[in-house]
């Protein structure tokens, strides 16, 4: 190599410099773009379902191997929260992640923040009225992700032994019944069920039978919804609601958290089932995942309904409440056309590919809301509830709720199971909650 001298040297280094300023000026933080570019497109989820943040992060990983210039990020919302609040936090720094999880009934709210997925392949391979909830002026703006149901749990080995046989769940269409099982678990040496106490699970779960179990007609049901909001509905006085209070009475009886009711967590419910340390848990098929991780005996389980009567084929006694869940939306205002591209992307590979289905039922125990993928159920939850949806034993899950109503009526909820307020300040805060809901 030459060495070079004098002037010779300073022109040189004055032409590098003038490269290297050039350079910057084009691409603005050129160390920001080297990385980038070298990375890929990078996507972030924010994940609502914190009982598959594991699983999510699993599928990120199986679906960068298949798509190595994308890079998926899981964020997941606070453990308790809103996914309705955290969201709006976060377009309000202006910093939204490129897909968001939602319940059902926020995707409205955030209709002219998303994309309009109309045009995606997979909308023509729902199962039936999957996406009409998310569907506004004829634009569907969301991917149903999954179909959940929800009701009592129960371990059946545990049952088992409490009836001295084999337990048939279709025993269970009253709240007499249930409570004379709740009766025979106790007898057998076990506690009959524990009560979680979250806002969530009892604010946007159980109240929500009380709407829901007006009517198999979900015309109806929204009537009845629109008579709270109007103040013409006298809840002290209608049978269904009444009926379900009666039911969670016989809960509260039983409830193995009884001396401090509002102490437990979510995750002392898989625990205590998963070890037959008692029979039921009033809860959904997503947490067949927390189930399945105590329960070292690999043992069956089902679902019963939650009953509002005693007369056994009154509608909600034999059924189990169920609907699509959870909904992905792409982000429009920050997201690149990449990003974008790249999301629609994802949620293909979790319908079409191999993997994606295997992670969505085989590792997430979720039911698809896509007839293309004919995966069996891999766990017991989720058959269970595939059975009853199959017999036409299925109860329109309350999907569109306003945002608030688990955190209000949920802590309302949890005043009653505390014995804090009787029924009729239950009554009270549920029809004021509704007269000025929004």
């Amino acid at each position: 190599m030459k060495r070079v001298k004098g002037t010779g040297l300073l022109m040189l280094m004055l032409a590098f410099i003038v490269v290297l300023s050039a350079c910057g000026s084009s691409n603005g933080n050129s160390k920001e773009n080297a990385a980038s570019n070298s990375a890929g497109v990078k996507i972030t989820l924010l994940n609502s379902k914190g009982e598959i943040q594991t699983q999510l992060e699993d599928a990120a990983k199986a679906f960068h191997e298949d798509n190595p210039d994308i890079t998926l990020e899981i964020q997941a919302v606070p453990n308790g929260g809103s996914p309705f609040e955290r969201a709006s936090t976060l377009y309000a720094s202006g910093n939204p992640p490129t897909m968001i999880m939602l319940d059902t009934g926020d995707v409205e709210k955030f209709k002219d923040r998303v994309l309009d997925l109309s045009g995606e392949k997979w909308n023509a391979d729902t199962v039936a009225n999957a996406t009409d909830l998310t569907t506004f002026d004829g634009k569907n703006y969301a991917f149903p992700l999954a179909v959940e149901g929800y009701g009592f749990i129960y371990n059946k080995a545990v049952l088992d032994k409490a009836v001295g046989g084999t337990f048939d769940p279709a025993t269970i269409n009253t709240t007499d019944s249930l409570e004379k099982l709740f009766q025979q678990i106790e007898a057998s040496g076990s506690k009959a069920l524990v009560v979680s106490p979250m806002d969530w699970s009892l604010g946007a779960h159980y109240l929500p039978l009380a709407y829901a179990g007006q009517n198999k007609d979900m015309a109806e049901v929204n009537k009845f919804v629109d008579g709270l909001r109007a103040g013409t509905v006298q809840l002290g006085d209608n049978a269904v609601f009444n009926g379900l209070m009666d039911t969670f009475d016989v809960m509260m009886k039983y409830n193995i958290d009884q001396a401090s009711p509002l102490a437990g967590v979510y995750e002392r419910g898989p625990e205590l089932l998963g070890k037959g340390e008692v029979g039921i848990w009033f809860m959904g098929n997503w947490a067949w995942p927390q189930i399945n991780s105590f329960d070292t005996a690999n043992g069956a389980y089902g679902f019963l309904p939650v009953p509002v009567s005693n007369n056994p084929t009154d509608y909600g006694n034999q059924e189990i409440s169920s609907a699509v869940s959870k909904r992905i939306v792409i982000d429009k205002e920050k997201s690149t056309p990449e990003q974008q591209a790249a999301a629609k992307k994802f949620l293909e590979w979790i319908v079409y590919q191999d993997k994606g289905q295997d992670f969505l039922v085989n590792k997430a125990s979720i039911i698809p809301a896509f007839k293309n993928i004919t995966l069996p159920a891999a766990d017991p939850l989720g058959k269970s509830l595939q059975d009853y949806i199959a017999i036409d034993r299925s109860e329109q899950s309350m999907s569109v709720l306003p945002a608030d109503h688990w955190s209000i009526l949920g802590a309302s909820m949890q005043k009653y199971l505390s014995k804090a307020g009787d029924r009729a300040l239950l009554v009270k805060e549920i029809e004021e909650y509704w007269k000025t809901a929004k």
